[in-house]
C-alpha cells in the first residue's frame, strides 16, 4: 500500500502543500473509494439473499424472484449507457451523490411492503444506480493511480467488493427475514458509503469521452473473447443470480442461503488463482476449455446436490461459481492479448456491451422456463451455455494459433459480478499496452 500511496502522491501533489498532506491526501482518496464500494457491496449482498428468502415465506412463485433479478439486470445495461451522459453533463461527484440517492431510494421502496411488480421497479432502479456508481468509482480510482501499480489496485477493488457481497449475504443469518431489518441495513450501507467519498480530497476528475461499440471489429480482434463475454453474462447470472432463489424454492432457510451466499464469493477468489497462474503460461483457451468442462461438471453435480448434505452442495456451487468466474477474467486477458494498442478502448467496450446484453436476456429466459419446469431450469441453461462454449472454443484451437508468451499480458483476477463497466461509458484516455496478433 505504501507504493499506491507514494506514486498516487507523485502524480497529483498540489503546489505548495505539505509533505504530510501530499501524501495523506492520494492515500485517503484510493483507500475512501475501495472502502465506500466495499460497503455498498455489503448492502447488495444482504438484498440478494433477502429478496428471494422473503418472497418465498410470502407464498409468493419463484418466478417473481427471476423477474425481480431481471428487472435488475435491466437496469444495469441501462445504467452502462446513460451513466457516461450523466457524469459529463454533471461532474463525478454530483453523479456519485445521485446514484447513492437512487440506491437508497431502491431499498426504501423495498422496505415499504411486499409488492413484486414495486419490487421489480425499485430493483431496476437499483441495477442503473450501482452501474453507475461503479462507473464513476473506477473512473476515480483510474485518475488518481499510474499504470506501475494500476493493476494492483484494480485487484484490490474487486477482491474488495467480491469479499463485501459474500459477507452482506451472511448477514441474513443474523437478522428477521420477515421484517425491514434487510432494507434498513441496506440503506445505513448505502449511506455510510458516501462518507469516505464525501471526505475524500480527491481532485474530480474530467469526463473522458464516451465508448464506442463495435461488434464486428471486436469479433475480427477475438472471437473467443467475445463469446466469452456473451457466455459468461448469462452464466454469472444464472449461477450468481439464481442460487438463492433455487435454494429458497427447494426448503433451505435462511441461514443456509446466507452461507451459500458467502462461500461462493469465496470459490470465486480461491479457483481462479490457479486457473490465471496457468492462463499466464500457456495458450489461454486451453484454460478456457478447462473451466468451461468444470462448469458444465459442476452444473451437472448441482442436479442432484439438493438432495445430498448441504456441505457437499456448498462445495459444488463454490467450485460451479469459481469456475464461472474465472471464464470472464481469462476471457478478458485473451482479448486483450490478440488486441493492437489502438484496438483496446473499442474492444473493451464492445465485450462489456456483450457480456451485460448476455445478462439480461438470459435471466429473462430463465424466468420463462421457471413457470413451467420449476427453479432447475437455470441450472440446466448454464450447462447448456458452458458447453456451447467449450465447444466454440476447442473449435477455434484448431483454426488458429496462440499469441507468443512474449506478447501476452499478465492475467488479473476480474469478477463478473462487478465488470469494470467504466469501460462501456467511457473511452479510456490511456488504453494500455497490450499488444499481440489478431485471429
Amino acid at each position: 500500500m505504501s507504493a499506491i500511496m507514494t506514486a498516487a502522491s507523485q502524480n497529483h501533489a498540489p503546489d505548495g502543500a505539505d509533505a504530510t498532506a501530499v501524501i495523506a491526501a492520494p492515500f485517503i482518496a484510493i483507500t475512501s473509494v475501495i472502502l465506500s464500494s466495499a460497503m455498498v457491496a455489503v448492502g447488495n449482498g444482504l438484498m440478494f439473499a433477502f429478496i428471494p428468502v422473503r418472497l418465498g415465506a410470502e407464498g409468493y412463485p419463484p418466478t417473481w424472484a427471476g423477474l425481480i433479478l431481471t428487472g435488475l439486470s435491466a437496469g444495469g445495461m441501462a445504467g452502462c449507457f446513460l451513466t457516461g451522459r450523466i457524469v459529463s453533463r454533471v461532474g463525478h461527484a454530483r453523479a456519485f451523490m445521485t446514484f447513492s440517492a437512487l440506491i437508497i431510494l431502491s431499498n426504501v421502496v423495498v422496505g415499504l411492503m411486499v409488492d413484486p411488480w414495486l419490487w421489480i421497479a425499485a430493483r431496476a432502479l437499483y441495477g442503473f444506480a450501482i452501474c453507475g456508481l461503479f462507473i464513476v468509482a473506477q473512473s476515480w480510482l483510474n485518475d488518481v493511480v499510474d499504470n506501475s501499480i494500476r493493476g494492483r489496485v484494480t485487484a484490490t477493488f474487486y477482491m474488495s467488493y467480491i469479499v463485501g457481497l459474500g459477507l452482506g449475504s451472511y448477514l441474513l443469518a443474523f437478522i428477521d427475514a420477515m421484517d425491514n431489518t434487510a432494507p434498513l441495513l441496506a440503506i445505513t450501507f448505502a449511506a455510510l458509503s458516501i462518507v469516505p467519498v464525501g471526505l475524500t480530497r480527491l481532485r474530480t476528475p474530467p469526463a473522458p469521452p464516451i465508448a464506442s461499440i463495435a461488434l464486428r471489429r471486436a469479433w475480427a480482434i477475438s472471437p473467443v473473447g467475445l463469446a466469452g463475454m456473451l457466455a459468461v453474462g448469462g452464466l454469472s447470472m444464472m449461477v450468481a443470480g439464481f442460487a438463492p432463489i433455487h435454494a429458497t424454492a427447494i426448503g433451505f432457510d435462511k441461514n443456509a442461503i446466507a452461507l451459500l451466499l458467502l462461500a461462493m464469493p469465496l470459490g470465486t477468489l480461491i479457483v481462479q488463482l490457479p486457473f490465471g497462474w496457468l492462463s499466464d503460461r500457456m495458450d489461454r483457451r486451453y484454460v478456457l476449455v478447462a473451466a468451461s468442462v468444470i462448469v458444465a461438471l459442476a452444473g451437472l453435480l448441482a442436479v442432484g446436490a439438493d438432495g445430498w448434505a448441504f456441505g457437499w452442495m456448498v462445495l459444488v456451487y463454490m467450485v460451479w461459481s469459481g469456475a464461472t468466474e474465472s471464464i470472464y477474467s481469462i476471457s478478458s486477458a485473451h482479448a486483450n492479448d490478440r488486441a493492437a494498442k489502438g484496438d483496446l478502448v473499442v474492444l473493451s467496450s464492445t465485450m462489456l456491451f456483450a457480456w451485460s446484453l448476455s445478462g439480461f436476456v438470459i435471466p429473462g429466459l430463465a424466468t420463462m422456463l421457471t413457470a413451467f419446469v420449476g427453479t432447475g431450469a437455470f441450472i440446466g441453461i448454464a450447462i447448456l451455455i458452458a458447453v456451447a462454449f467449450c465447444g466454440f472454443v476447442a473449435w477455434r484451437l484448431t483454426r488458429t494459433d496462440a499469441v507468443p508468451m512474449e506478447a501476452s499480458g499478465d492475467f488479473a483476477p476480474l469478477s463478473a459480478q462487478a465488470p469494470p463497466a467504466a469501460d462501456l461509458a467511457f473511452a479510456p484516455a490511456d488504453p494500455g499496452t497490450s499488444q499481440g496478433s489478431r485471429g
